[in-house]
């Protein structure tokens, strides 16, 4: 396996960022432990730490130090080469390169930004120090503000000078182009370039290059007076607000942020009237100039209506500071959300990841860490594209979530709720909603097939025409009628409804596949470098012998459909024979069943924990067990049990605790816990994705 790649650019502001935040995805998903480092960077002052080493270790929750991920600052560097002591710099950098090498897979290498000195010396510098790595090469160019032709050329004479430096490419990309002219710069390159290289065309992205006010606030050192929690919401431009009211409302456009004096009170008022309209464009941030404080009164109505959007003042005056907004450079930082979903989805729809990863990473590894695991559950979501339903349309999360799968183009989704306070919340966070189905249970025309398909289902339990009607205007029951018609491949809820509201219905009409009497549950637990599969941690308080084989089963089945190899131990206060009493007894019953239901699959009990994880306990206690001491799925005996380990593990050894996932429907419907991140619900909405195509 390659042990290491050099990302490097011969411009400033190429998207170099997006490349690296694709470049350690991929990696992350296929090898255990990922280091990223840069042999030289701006400046290395408190308070000013290097963003894209920020961004990495944050975003993909790297274990290294901050200060083991780069050599020297541009100053020291500098001060090296002009007293003609290159291979002293050299050496530091080999330094501390070694010490990640030594304790890591992979090494991710991003170069330096072009922008302190000429990009000859530059180049120079990187292509010196990336040969001194024994470092591949992917190169980086940006196609803005230039023709096709000249951006192919200059990335093509950025080729051949690191061919003359002695380096032979692994590949090139060319960025921020017009999104029409992908395919043609993608041949130019080949042609140039030949098809041994890995060549790429990416488009211009609007909201990568979009500020956000926590931008704006820095660069102008401005004060903050409401809003403090919205400033990650992105302009698509900026508005200078000079005429009357009207005329600047004709003028407004979705996204703006809108600069003013602060004593305009007549441009706020008509800001935050717009922000109350389903009709009219939201802005997304105010910026008062002039140092003019807001009326008390007009601060009071702000604070009242609390809109989604931030407001702050600076002392400049108001061409001054559009002329200073207009010079701050967008960038991608660890809290934005957004710019790092589309960064992600951008690398993944328009560069062959497959030929990448073949080409960076020839071996694969046995470890499976929680980003591997969540990679590979959106990965494999992405493959099968189903059509999943989320009955809690309005609510936050749940739309931040949405944006983010439609994005990344994990599946296709319906909300349902009224439709114009989902697209009025969505507007008031700045979200969008491309390619997102909205579905209102009260005014779809599904809605009398749906009532009728019920009242057929459940006349027998008493349910009569009108009930039946009423039911289905409930977004948890009309969600799982979509799933059980056929109109969507599965559902998740669960963000503001109880567990018994999500299942209730899927329990009534969806029922339980052929062979399975209960509905259970798995959590899958990501601890440092492996997966593991625990249930019934949810759902059954107190299986018997035989709902006990049920859930083994079942749980072996989800760990196989996700990539994990089941080795089922069924877990008691004893192991093999030598206890006795009633709970060993069931789950030596139950260990008996489940291999009449399933005699294929490599199972033991009752084990006690250690002796299903512990190899030299299990060779002292169950010496020819094929699952003991390497067991990945495990079975508790009843869900005190179950609930409390799993949360102990979670709390105790740092481990992420992917579900509840339920298992045994005929179809996928799936709870989230009340307190769910958003997170959570993309990777449930993924797994629900993958079970539909199970």
């Amino acid at each position: 396996m390659a042990k290491n790649l050099y990302l490097t650019t011969n411009e400033a502001r190429s998207g170099k960022s997006m490349i690296a935040l694709g470049l350690m995805e991929l990696l992350r998903g296929a090898i255990g432990k990922v280091a990223f480092f840069r042999p030289i960077i701006l400046t290395a002052g408190e308070g000013e730490r290097d963003r894209d080493i920020q961004l990495l270790l944050s975003h993909f929750e790297l274990s290294q130090d901050y200060s083991d991920a780069f050599a020297l600052t541009f100053a020291e560097a500098g001060e090296l080469l002009a007293k003609d002591r290159e291979d002293y710099l050299i050496e530091i950098i080999l330094s501390k390169y070694q010490k990640l090498e030594e304790q890591y897979d992979f090494v991710l290498i991003e170069g330096t930004d072009f922008a302190q000195v000429t990009s000859a010396i530059e180049l120079d510098i990187n292509a010196r120090i990336a040969r001194n790595l024994a470092a591949p090469v992917l190169l980086v160019s940006s196609g803005k503000f230039k023709s096709v032709t000249e951006a192919v050329n200059g990335c093509v004479l950025a080729a051949e000078s690191w061919e003359d430096h002695g380096h032979r490419l692994l590949g090139c990309v060319l960025n921020r182009l017009p999104a029409g002219e992908l395919d043609r710069a993608e041949r130019l390159l080949r042609e140039s370039l030949g098809n041994e290289l890995l060549c790429a065309a990416l488009p211009e992205v609007d909201i990568l290059g979009s500020l956000t006010m926590r931008e704006v606030v820095l660069a102008l050192n401005a004060k903050i007076i409401y809003g403090e929690e919205y400033q990650d919401r992105h302009a698509k431009h900026h508005l200078i607000a000079a005429m009357q009211p009207g005329h600047f409302l004709e003028r407004l456009t979705e996204g703006s942020l809108v600069i003013t004096p602060g004593d305009r009170t007549d441009i706020i008022l008509a800001c935050l009237s717009a922000l109350c309209s389903a009709r009219a464009a939201h802005i997304m941030g105010l910026v008062l100039t002039g140092g003019f404080g807001m009326e008390s009164v007009v601060e009071n109505i702000l604070r009242d209506l609390s809109p989604a959007l931030t407001v702050a003042t600076v002392p400049l005056d108001t061409l001054r500071t559009a002329a200073a907004i207009h010079e701050i450079e967008c960038k991608i930082y660890p809290a934005d959300e957004r710019k790092i979903t589309s960064a992600l989805a951008t690398f993944e729809k328009y560069i062959n990841t497959q030929n990448l990863r073949e080409r960076i990473i020839t071996a694969r590894s046995d470890v499976i860490t929680p980003k591997m695991f969540e990679y590979r559950l959106i990965q494999q979501a992405r493959q099968r594209h189903k059509h999943i339903v989320l009955p809690e349309g309005a609510e936050e999360r749940i739309l931040r979530a949405a944006e983010i799968l439609r994005e990344r183009d994990v599946v296709s989704l319906t909300l349902l709720g009224n439709e114009e306070e989902i697209r009025m919340r969505a507007a008031q966070l700045g979200l969008q909603l491309r390619g997102v189905q909205i579905v209102d249970p009260s005014q779809s025309p599904w809605l009398a097939k749906y009532a009728e398909r019920y009242f057929e289902l459940r006349s027998h339990k008493g349910v009569t025409m009108d009930q039946a009607r009423e039911l289905m205007l409930d977004g948890s029951y009309f969600g799982t009628m979509m799933v059980y018609q056929g109109d969507a491949d599965g559902m998740v809820s669960g963000s503001i409804n109880t567990t018994q509201h999500t299942i209730r219905p899927a329990l009534e009409f969806i029922k339980t596949e052929p062979g399975f009497s209960l509905v259970s549950s798995v959590f899958f637990m990501c601890l440092t470098e492996k997966v593991l599969v625990y249930g019934d941690c949810a759902v059954i308080p107190d299986p018997d012998a035989s709902q006990l084989a049920q859930i083994a089963v079942a749980s072996a089945r989800t760990a196989a459909a996700f990539g994990i190899e089941p080795r089922v131990a069924l877990l008691s206060y004893s192991t093999g024979d030598s206890g006795k009493g009633q709970e060993v007894e069931k789950v030596r019953e139950a260990t008996r069943l489940a291999r009449q239901l399933a005699p294929d699959l490599a199972m033991e009990g009752p084990m006690q924990y250690d002796a299903a994880v512990d190899a030299e306990v299990a060779r002292s206690k169950m010496p020819d067990s094929k699952v003991a001491g390497r067991a990945t799925v495990f079975i508790f005996p009843d869900l005190n049990t179950g609930n409390n380990t799993y949360k102990a593990v979670q709390r105790s050894a740092g481990a992420v605790a992917v579900g509840p996932v339920l298992q045994g429907l005929n179809k996928p419907v799936n709870d989230l816990s009340r307190g769910c991140t958003i997170a959570d619900i993309v990777n449930t909405v993924a797994i629900t994705a993958i079970q539909a195509a199970s």
